[in-house]
C-alpha cells in the first residue's frame, strides 16, 4: 500500500513541475552562453569592447529607455573604478574631444589585468542589455 501511495504522489508532483517550467517563457527563450577560449579573452584592447544590441530604433517606453541607460551608466562607473587617475583624465579628454566610449578606451594604455576586467564588465553589460531587451519583447 505504501508503494502505491508514493506512485500516486509522484505523478501530481511531476505534473506540477512540468506546468511550472512550461509557464515560464524566459526559460524557454533563453539563449545558450557562448563560451570564449582563454586566448580570445586575453587579446589586445581592440577586442575588449563587445557589441551591444542596437536599441536605438526600438519602440521602448521612457521607463525602458531609462533602465537601459542606467545599465550603460553602471558600466561607465565600473570601468572608471578600474582606471587610475591619469587614465580617467585621459578618458575624459578623449570623450570631450569627440571620441565615443569605445574609441576613448582604445586610446588608453591599459594593463592586461585592466583589459580583462573591462572585458568582463562589457560582457556582463551586454548580457544585461540583451536580457532586458528580450524581457521587453515579451511584454510588448
Amino acid at each position: 500500500m505504501a508503494i502505491n501511495s508514493r506512485k500516486w504522489l509522484s505523478i501530481p508532483l511531476l505534473a506540477t513541475f512540468l506546468a511550472f517550467f512550461l509557464s515560464m517563457p524566459s526559460i524557454a527563450l533563453a539563449a545558450p552562453l557562448k563560451l570564449y577560449p582563454a586566448v580570445q579573452i586575453a587579446n589586445s584592447v581592440s577586442n575588449v569592447i563587445t557589441d551591444y544590441p542596437d536599441w536605438s530604433g526600438l519602440d521602448l517606453t521612457p521607463m525602458e529607455r531609462q533602465q537601459l541607460q542606467g545599465m550603460m551608466q553602471r558600466r561607465n562607473q565600473d570601468v572608471a573604478a578600474i582606471l587610475n587617475l591619469s587614465q580617467r583624465q585621459e578618458l575624459q579628454h578623449q570623450l570631450h574631444s569627440g571620441h565615443n566610449f569605445h574609441q576613448a578606451l582604445q586610446a588608453l594604455n591599459l594593463q592586461p589585468e585592466q583589459e580583462n576586467l573591462i572585458q568582463a564588465i562589457e560582457q556582463l553589460t551586454s548580457l544585461k542589455i540583451k536580457a532586458a531587451l528580450a524581457r521587453y519583447a515579451l511584454i510588448h
